[in-house]
């Protein structure tokens, strides 16, 4: 039902199924982890209502479990990345996996699935810092660097009726751009670049009206 993902690691399938609604995947080397994957295989989907909590646990100095909640997964939602660089100390929350039956090794830590209803997981506040932000360095560049070329190539609109014949100048058709748009856009998004497709919406935003057409 469900799937672990860490970069550089095989994928894990096999959950260890430690009560009825419990799901649990060892994370051996923990300590090497920044970001895990969770995300639920499509063959089996939640009961109409239901959802999963996402924990993460570490073993703390005396060997015991420290639980922290980090997300949902849930059948609108079925699949989440978590940072967990940040969560190998500090503090617990209350969790569902205390009298589970859970093997443990040291230096090995778990990702926990809890089978809940929704509005339970509704209620609930995972750890802010487990978030993985939406915008990445390269997207706040490409962004920054759009809006600078949209600045920059507006300053120098002018329609037709404004335009001095300059035989020593260079015009480029607003259309040329559009077309360099379009065809960025489709090569990429069948890629599925994430990034690109940013890069894309960016760009589609411009209001290109303002060029020469």
């Amino acid at each position: 039902m469900f799937g672990c993902l860490v970069a550089g690691r095989l994928v894990q399938t096999a959950a260890q199924q430690v009560a009825e609604d419990k799901f649990v995947f060892d994370l051996p080397d923990y300590e090497n982890i920044n970001h895990v994957v969770v995300f639920m295989l499509g063959t089996i989907p939640f009961p109409e209502g239901m959802g999963g909590s996402v924990y993460f646990s570490y073993p703390d100095s005396n060997g015991m479990p420290v639980w922290q909640l980090l997300g949902f997964v849930t059948n609108g939602k079925p699949s989440a990345i978590f940072k967990i660089s940040g969560l190998k100390s500090g503090e617990g929350s209350q969790h569902p996996f205390g009298t589970m039956n859970i093997v443990r090794t040291p230096s090995v830590a778990q990702i926990g699935i809890s089978v809940e209803l929704l509005d339970s997981l509704a209620q609930q506040t995972p750890v802010g810092n487990a978030a993985v932000s939406s915008v990445d360095s390269f997207t706040q560049f490409t962004q920054k660097m759009l809006d600078n070329f949209y600045n920059f190539a507006s300053s120098f609109a002018v329609s037709q009726a404004q335009m001095t014949p300059s035989p020593s100048e260079m015009f480029i058709p607003a259309n040329v751009v559009l077309k360099w748009y379009g065809g960025l856009c489709s090569s990429h998004i069948k890629a599925l670049s994430n990034h690109i497709y940013f890069a894309c919406e960016c760009i589609s935003s411009l209001t290109f009206k303002h060029f020469l057409l």
